[in-house]
């Protein structure tokens, strides 16, 4: 069985393409462009299942039209639509560059002090000042600034982020 910490969302299933079972999928990530994988997982109700690729092709930097093995009609891929899309973290190369993706799950630890401050429960890019969401050691759930001059490093083998918190921060 596959576990949430296994994989990040790199992206979700659009609508169906043509009658013989292919699918739009919109990624919000560029891992699948950068490393080469034979399956993506998918959230069928609340479940990770991994669909291994048969083709694919790129119709736009971020969309791909996708067939998979076993999903041969139109019907059996609308099946699919709305499906978040999920990238296995044993595939991605511990020397790519990091995406922000992938980062979820992983402890964050101050560069200060060296010691744990919580667990990233998601990244919120909708702004020019990327947070970390974190739910810290002792449950709260903090907004930490997220600055690529703040983060001193990502350790993906470990999963752990080592970031400068500034001063005071912890303490509001």
């Amino acid at each position: 069985m596959i576990r949430a910490e296994e994989v990040y969302k790199i992206g979700r299933i659009g609508k169906t393409h043509g009658v013989k079972g292919e699918v739009t999928i919109q990624f919000t990530d560029d891992i699948f462009d950068r490393v080469d994988a034979d399956y993506l997982v998918l959230d069928i109700d609340g479940i990770l299942v991994p669909f291994f690729i048969e083709e694919y092709r790129f119709r736009t930097d971020t969309v791909v039209l996708m067939k998979f093995d076993g999903i041969d009609t139109q019907d059996r891929a609308r099946e699919l639509t709305g499906c978040n899309v999920f990238f296995p973290r044993t595939l991605c190369d511990t020397d790519a560059e990091v995406s922000l993706a992938q980062l979820p799950t992983m402890t964050l630890i101050d560069a200060t002090t060296d010691k744990e401050v919580g667990t990233i429960l998601s990244v919120d890019d909708s702004t020019m000042n990327i947070l970390f969401e974190v739910k810290t050691t002792d449950g709260t759930e903090l907004l930490i600034p997220a600055a690529e001059d703040l983060i001193e490093e990502v350790d993906i083998k470990n999963k752990r982020v080592i970031i400068k918190i500034p001063e005071g921060l912890l303490s509001i």
